[in-house]
């Protein structure tokens, strides 16, 4: 409220300052917009209801996959984990199934497996103090291998989708039920992110830990629900890719690792700019969807795109690496 007074008092300076900030925090949403109308315009099929459907089912699988990574990044640890959980995940529903259990049972068993290496995890990095970067590459490597082992390196064809496809069959008009799930859960995590103390020790981590750890907050705690969301949510959309495929597919992590990291370090371009946050992940993960469709019917070749992703992945890292080094500047612990 002091520094809005004296924004008005001073007239141009405040004045100058706010579009600034408007444009930092917004902007994005607005590049998002920009690109969707050039590639309606250039391919009126990219905005085709059913194209449009694709799109958001596709968009709601890899969002679930990314909210977990999303808050581990924020709090300054990481897992490149998450996308070989999701593809053990899938591999141990479609295994299940093909054996000859119900998908309850398989469902069941793809979410524990998310649940084991979320735990795994966060217990080697919250309780031993463990780098998190080193454990995620090497559960991370051992789930891709279990993944591989499961349908002897290859995939596992899928006769029925149970009603886990019967779920994502479901839809308003053009819109799938599971998009809309997915933005109401999206939603309750940008309350708890910005409206609870939940939210704010998760930024606090990533400037000072031991400051926090000092101030009485239960940071191992913490950090163990965070690696267990991260585990949980990548092992629930790779429950929902076997449906969606309608096949086990051991390999399918590797399309998601640059695209997670894409989505979670472009969304800190939005709304609070540098810091990785959930509103903003959805927005990248929406945009990174849309950008890729678009530039398939563009006719761009299968290297073309990936050029871009990693184009995308170094814009991210270079403004959240920029970013912060601005606020530790500003704001010294």
């Amino acid at each position: 409220m002091t520094q809005s007074s004296l924004d008005t008092r001073s007239g141009t300076p405040g004045r100058a300052v706010l579009p600034g900030r408007s444009l930092m925090r917004y902007g994005f949403f607005l590049l998002i917009a920009v690109v969707f109308v050039i590639f309606a315009l250039l391919r009126p099929t990219f905005v085709a209801p059913g194209n449009i459907h694709g799109m958001l089912m596709s968009a709601s699988i890899a969002a679930l996959m990314f909210l977990g990574l999303t808050w581990l990044i924020a709090a300054g640890e990481i897992d490149v984990s998450f996308m070989s959980v999701a593809a053990l995940a899938n591999m141990t529903v479609a295994g299940l199934v093909s054996s000859g259990a119900g998908w309850p049972l398989a469902t069941l068993g793809g979410l524990a497996i998310g649940a084991v290496f979320g735990g795994l995890n966060a217990g080697l990095v919250a309780w031993l103090r463990l780098p998190a970067l080193v454990i995620t590459i090497a559960s991370g490597a051992l789930a891709a291998s279990i993944a591989a082992a499961i349908g002897l390196g290859t995939s596992i064809s899928l006769s029925t989708t149970g009603f886990v496809g019967g779920f994502l069959d479901l839809r308003v008009g053009i819109l799938p039920v599971l998009a809309l799930a997915v933005a109401a859960l999206y939603a309750g995590a940008w309350l708890a992110q910005e409206r609870l103390t939940f939210g704010r020790y998760i930024y606090a981590m990533e400037q000072n830990r031991a400051a926090v750890e000092e101030a009485g907050v239960p940071v191992n705690r913490l950090l163990f629900v965070l690696f267990l969301l991260s585990g949980l949510m990548s092992s629930l959309s790779g429950v929902l890719l076997a449906a969606n495929l309608s096949s086990g597919q051991p390999y399918l992590g590797t399309s998601y690792f640059l695209d997670g990291l894409t989505a979670v370090l472009l969304g800190g371009m939005a709304l609070k700019f540098g810091k990785p946050n959930v509103l903003g992940t959805l927005a990248a993960v929406i945009f990174l969807t849309g950008l890729l469709n678009g530039a398939a019917l563009l006719g761009w070749t299968d290297s073309q795109r990936q050029i871009v992703r990693g184009s995308l992945l170094l814009i991210g890292v270079g403004l959240v690496v920029f970013a912060r080094a601005r606020t530790r500047k500003r704001h010294p612990a």
